[in-house]
């Protein structure tokens, strides 16, 4: 299942989309309305796979100001997440202890990509147009739903702090 939005226009927010959990049922994401949001396409055998350290960081140390990370595992890019949906969340929870929310895999690039992707790229494009380029692309949602700002792979979790907290000021 790919995300859907609510209304029959075109979403204008983050907000406005439904996507899949990870167990398979819809998930509203007006639940986060009013948070800042860091989206993220995720996978568990990349290069980037440790910054779920750093996702959990700032998970951790902004939550309570309302913020959350939003994990969508990927399978597009070498086929580094293959695992089922079980799988991923166990590694998840397992080696990073992860509490923020996982949800269904999607594709992020191409013919079948997830509305919600498009709209992040349509919203913030990077270096090769608006295609997400790999794993641990990094979007920042302020508490409007509006995307603030892209931020490219290999940008580590901990170098995004300082905008969330501008984010959560805002």
């Amino acid at each position: 299942m790919n995300s859907a939005h609510t209304e029959q226009s075109a979403p204008a927010i983050l907000f406005d989309f439904t996507v899949e959990g990870a167990n398979g049922e819809p998930r509203d994401l007006a639940e986060f309305a009013g948070k800042v949001t860091l989206v993220v396409n995720t996978a568990s055998e990349c290069g980037f796979t440790p910054q779920y350290e750093g996702l959990q960081e700032l998970q951790d140390r902004f939550e309570e100001q309302g913020f959350s990370v939003l994990a969508f595992p990927c399978n597009q890019f070498g086929n580094q997440e293959p695992g089922s949906m079980d799988e991923i969340i166990d590694f998840c929870e397992t080696r990073f202890r992860t509490s923020f929310p996982v949800f269904a895999k999607v594709e992020v690039n191409g013919r079948g990509a997830d509305p919600l992707f498009t709209w992040l790229e349509d919203q913030r494009g990077g270096m090769l147009g608006g295609r997400i380029a790999w794993n641990f692309t990094k979007f920042l949602v302020g508490r409007d739903g509006h995307v603030i700002r892209r931020f490219a792979p290999p940008i580590p979790p901990a170098r995004i702090a300082t905008s969330i907290t501008k984010a959560l000021a805002a």
